[in-house]
Parts: structure tokens; sequence; C-alpha cells
């Protein structure tokens, strides 16, 4: 029995531990700015939601609860645009990466079918490819594609790693060409309420969508905007037909949102103030970061949203990560989210405020 492990690219981060423990032993100890993953407290309002919700003996089921999926209605006509919506059209899951990871396989791919992400890109859209034995396709424009055996087309806006923003433009014609050739589009775009340079737009819009979802469905969490990244909350929406049928398979699955965690996220879906809180935290910590990599040499490209500045000295990324961690600074190399990444770092700032100022005072020593 062949392992599927196999199939899989090495796992990137293990090769980062010789630059984490050169970071680590700074005098100062570590700033880790290389996992984009929060530090701040969870809400109030959803811990008690969730707390209010820990009696919860029996089975949640996989759709959640009417609640729940009123809950994501509501956000994602309010803070989308979305119309029309109707349970059919929501489904929730169990953190974003498991959707991403195992949607290939749910959707029933496999050899001879293509999966295609951007060339700078998450890895898991890689996995989700190969653990289903389809065929992974990187692209600058989906569009240039060949469509014949393309069967599912990864968007990501805002970008992970670059920050980078699809234009609504950009978006229509891209999803008018797959409609075209019945290439079924996922969208992910869990940094959307992280826009700093740029207002990032959902494929759900009316103005991207033409008031349909066929063929498109859009990925959101609350990882980022609330804070759950230790709850797995997320959910998808859009094209009805494609989440009925995820729908039935995640049922013979299990794939069941914790109940607790289901009340949780329609508190969190509920209230923008702390949303907002969290946005100025990061905000504050962006420019920080930002204005000591220029003054450090760093040019910043893309980086008008998301939880991460797309940075570049001109050298390997690799050099770079080296350089910082001797600083007691630890970055993603770039080229852990493709060959175009090379020659960058991806930086996070997603660290407290005491340590976003030690990298800071650090960076201009």
């Amino acid at each position: 029995m062949s392992a599927v492990s196999s199939r899989l690219p090495a796992f990137p981060w293990d090769k980062l531990e010789p630059y984490k423990a050169t970071a680590a032993a700074h005098p100062d100890g570590i700033v880790d700015l290389s996992v984009g993953t929060p530090v701040d407290p969870v809400p109030e309002l959803v811990q008690q939601a969730l707390t209010g919700a820990a009696n919860s003996p029996g089975y949640p089921t996989v759709w959640g609860t009417p609640a729940l999926r009123d809950a994501i209605k509501g956000w994602l006509e309010k803070r989308l645009g979305a119309r029309s919506v109707e349970h059919t059209n929501i489904l929730p899951v169990v953190g974003s990466k498991e959707l991403v990871a195992w949607l290939p396989t749910q959707l029933g791919l496999g050899a001879g079918d293509q999966v295609a992400y951007p060339r700078l890109a998450y890895p898991t859209y890689e996995v989700g490819a190969r653990l289903c034995g389809a065929e992974p396709v990187v692209y600058d424009d989906p569009t240039e594609l060949d469509p014949t055996h393309l069967k599912l087309l990864w968007l990501n806006s805002p970008s992970n790693p670059t920050g980078r923003v699809l234009a609504k433009d950009e978006l229509v014609r891209i999803v008018a060409w797959a409609r075209e050739h019945g290439v079924l589009i996922f969208s992910d775009e869990c940094y959307l309420e992280l826009g700093w340079e740029a207002e990032p737009v959902s494929v759900l819009h009316p103005d991207v969508c033409g008031g349909s979802f066929d063929g498109i469905v859009a990925v959101h969490s609350l990882s980022k905007r609330s804070n759950l990244a230790g709850y797995r909350a997320a959910f998808v929406a859009g094209d009805a037909a494609v989440l009925g049928e995820l729908l039935q398979i995640r049922k013979h699955g299990g794939m069941m949102t914790a109940a607790p965690v289901q009340a949780a996220t329609v508190a969190a879906l509920g209230d923008d103030a702390h949303v907002q809180e969290q946005r100025a935290r990061y905000a504050a910590r962006r420019a920080a970061l930002r204005e000591a990599l220029v003054k450090h040499g760093f040019r910043i490209e893309h980086s008008e949203a998301s939880l991460y500045l797309w940075a570049t000295r001109d050298e390997g990324c690799w050099e770079t990560v080296a350089h910082l961690a001797e600083l007691g600074i630890l970055v993603a190399p770039g080229d852990f989210y493709g060959e175009a990444g090379e020659r960058f770092v991806r930086v996070a700032f997603t660290a407290t405020d005491e340590r976003v100022e030690a990298a800071v005072k650090r960076l201009g020593q």
C-alpha cells in the first residue's frame, strides 16, 4: 500500500526550524512574524456564547442550526452585498483549511482532472489537488488556461501571501470565462474584511455574479476577523447545487462544526464592533512594520490587504530569512508559496504590540 503522503510536497515549515532557533536565541527573545496566527483575545461576547452553549450533549448537524444559517445569510447580505441568499446557498465547514484540502476529493475529482490556483498561493490548494490525484496547475491569468480538463478554479482575493486584491472588473471577466467553459470557481475570501489600500469585492456581489450564484462559491473564515482560529469556524456560500452535493458527502463523513462553535459564530457574525477594534490593532502594527522595513532597505509590493507585508531586498528569500533571524525576527520565505516568491518574504503583523515594537526597534538599529 503506497502512502498517500507520498503524493504531497514536503511540509514547508519544517525547513524554517533552524532559523527559528537562531531567532529564539536573541537576548530579547524571538519576534515570530512567520505564521499569521491571531494572538489577541477572543471577543468577550463570543466567549460568552461559546460557554453558554457548553451543555451540548447531542450531535450537531452538518448543515448547522437555523440560527447559524440565518446569521451567515445576514452577514453575506450586509457585508458582501449578496442578494437572494437562501439557506441552500450556505454550508458551515470545520475551518477553511479543511475545506480547501479536501474539496477536490469531495467533488469527485481525480486522475485526468485539473485544479488551478494562483502562481503565488496558499500551499493547501496544491495539497488538495494532490490528495485526490488531480493535476495541480498554476496561473497568472486564469482565462489564459486551457479549460479542457479544468474542473476547479481557485481564486484568492485578498491574496495570501501577497495581499493583492482582484479588482471588480477582473472578477467579472474571470467569472464570465469560467461560466462559458463550465469551470467551477471557489473564491477564497478569508481576508476580505482586511482591506487597507483597496476595498475587496466578493464574487457573490451582484455586480460580479450578475445576481446568480451558478458556478461560484465563496469561502469565508472567522479566524482572522474575530480571532477564532482556535475555534475552526468557517463557511462556504454560493451555488446551491454544489453545496447540496457537498452537504450530502459531509453528512456521511461526519464533518460537523461543534455546537458551541456554531453558537459562537452566530455571536461573532452579529457584532461589528470587535471587528473594527481588531482592524485598528492590525492597522497600527502594519503601519509600524511597513515603515521599519522600508527604512531597513526593503521594498513592499502589493500588500494592499490581508495580514501580511510582501517584502523583498532583491536577494534570495532564504538570505533574507537568515538576515532577519540574526535580528531575532522570524518571517516566512516567499518560496513557500511558489517559485515566483523566491526573492520575497512574507511578514505577518499578527504579533502582539510589544513584539511588533521589538521588531521595529531591531530593524532600526
